[in-house]
């Protein structure tokens, strides 16, 4: 009779129960992050009020100043997670953006507040692309995808929990005390702000505790780890790499640093050129000067830094830029994030305008709403993203493509029906579909790139989520609210984005195995990177 080595045995035991513990600090960052960058939403009508903001102003505090700062900033923190310690950048990020969610609170107006986004905007930047490329590290690729959708439920209990405790700080304020004698002359969003910042500071050690895995440890394949094989990412230079990666990406650096490195400056100063008129061209056609040139400077990024990848690093180029099927996928997955993000900011606004709820008892709604539905898509579309994935190479673009569809008949009944609790009852179930997509597509990304450029792979894809879906979505609503006077018309415009999320991944369904099955192949053809 065979017996069984303890080492053996308890070894295996131990890899899991210490990769369901970082996975499990990770869902608490999760939740932070979202409560930081999600409490603007219930906090809006109190904001607009206090600091005479406009709906398209409102979007650009939520969206376009905070996704254009965390997505240009999370390319070189991406490059630090590839090559640095993901668990320190994660700690310090996670307090950085904690202390300036304190500070918007202490925003006196539209210039103070929107700088206080920007630093949240950055802090937040380090977390995601250092948690997915850890996540990936501890667990294999069939049990991927279910791990990054909870990674990705923390998007959802943060936004419930930052619609309860903003609605219940905001009313029980105003109920302890009457307008004018105020502690300190706080207004109740401040203070919801204050509350908000102080669980990631408390969390920011515990994150620092734990150990990191090996690079491309949870491979199925040795073949395919390629690239840095420290155990814990604390390789030498990794602070000046991301910071002239930084530098390399914004003007009039970028031209000094593409010279340097022997790329060719001409075609990226005509990008430039062109996308400074086609800035101007929308200032002038729509105002808001600011919004274009924050979306031109992420546009200008993304250009900026595959430029410099196809001469620097060509393996990394050839995958992330030039794999059809991860292009029209990562279009796609960004087109569903712009009616996500819509549904994420204008949701509560469009409860209290049409139906007549208060702060706290549309906060207490959406919380459990968002908390169970939208966490139940997320689960439920991460884990049928890993099952259908076994059974064929599209099974993660399926989820995709039942996410872009299920949920616009759901949300256009939500928004014209005359019932409030109809509308909730519809909207619950519109969220939960609607939430479906996130693991199937950070899991998309990761298995179609090479262990060692999945964190920046998860910074471009990121960069497009957040300049399509965060940057525009909830700017476009607003604006659109503002000029047609009907926050409800606007946004039943937005689900129009869903129609073009699922043509985009029918065009990357063409090409996914292909792409997948020659990763290898097209790395080295490009030349891998030792």
């Amino acid at each position: 009779m065979k017996t069984l080595d303890p080492r053996t045995t308890t070894a295996p035991s131990r890899g899991v129960t210490n990769a369901r513990l970082i996975l499990g600090i990770l869902f608490a960052v999760s939740i932070v992050n979202f409560i930081d960058r999600q409490i603007l939403s219930i906090l809006a009508g109190e904001v607009k009020a206090d600091l005479q903001v406009t709906d398209g102003q409102l979007g650009f505090l939520y969206g376009t100043v905070f996704g254009i700062f965390y997505a240009v900033f999370g390319v070189p923190l991406g490059v630090y997670a590839d090559l640095g310690s993901r668990r320190k950048l994660i700690a310090w990020g996670l307090a950085l953006w904690s202390a300036m969610t304190m500070l918007s609170g202490m925003a006196s107006g539209f210039p103070s507040l929107a700088l206080a986004r920007v630093g949240v905007g950055i802090g937040e930047a380090s977390a995601s692309p250092a948690a997915y490329s850890l996540i990936s590290d501890l667990f294999p690729k069939a049990r991927r995808a279910t791990a990054l959708a909870i990674y990705s439920l923390g998007i959802y209990v943060g936004i419930g929990l930052s619609s309860y405790v903003g609605g219940a700080v905001v009313d029980g304020w105003k109920t302890a005390f009457a307008a004018g004698q105020e502690p300190f002359g706080l207004h109740g969003w401040q203070v919801a702000f204050l509350v908000a910042g102080l669980p990631g500071l408390l969390l920011a050690p515990i994150v620092l505790s734990f150990k990191e895995p090996r690079r491309g440890s949870a491979e199925d394949e040795t073949a395919e780890t390629t690239g840095p094989k420290r155990p814990d990412g604390t390789g030498p230079g990794a602070l000046p790499s991301a910071v002239r990666e930084g530098l390399a990406l914004l003007p009039p650096f970028s031209f000094f640093f593409l010279k340097q490195d022997g790329v060719p400056v001409g075609l990226n100063a005509a990008t430039f050129a062109a996308l400074g008129l086609g800035g101007t061209a929308l200032w002038y056609a729509f105002g808001d000067a600011t919004q274009w040139a924050c979306v031109g400077l992420g546009l200008y990024v993304v250009a900026t830094m595959a430029e410099r990848l196809r001469v620097r690093e060509p393996d990394a180029f050839a995958l992330i830029f030039r794999t059809p099927s991860l292009g029209f996928a990562t279009l796609g997955f960004s087109s569903l994030s712009f009616t996500g993000y819509v549904i994420s900011f204008w949701t509560a606004q469009f409860f209290i305008r049409y139906h007549g709820f208060s702060v706290s008892q549309i906060g207490d709604r959406l919380g459990l709403i968002s908390a169970i539905g939208g966490g139940l898509g997320v689960m439920m579309g991460g884990m049928l993203a890993d099952r259908l994935r076994r059974r064929t190479p599209l099974g993660r673009l399926i989820v995709g493509m039942m996410n872009a569809l299920i949920p616009i008949p759901l949300l256009i009944l939500t928004l014209t029906v005359s019932d409030r609790n109809t509308s909730l009852l519809l909207f619950t179930v519109a969220q939960v579909f609607a939430a479906m997509w996130l693991g199937a597509g950070v899991s998309t990304v990761q298995d179609l790139v090479l262990p060692h450029m999945r964190a920046r792979a998860s910074a471009v894809f990121l960069l497009f989520v957040t300049i399509v879906g965060l940057a525009l979505g909830p700017y476009v609503v607003g604006r659109l609210s503002d000029l047609w006077g009907d926050l409800r018309l606007a946004f039943m415009a937005a689900t129009s984005a869903n129609v073009l999320a699922f043509i985009l991944f029918l065009m990357a369904s063409r090409t996914i195995a292909r792409d997948e099955e020659t990763r290898l192949a097209r790395a080295a053809a490009a030349g891998v990177r030792a």
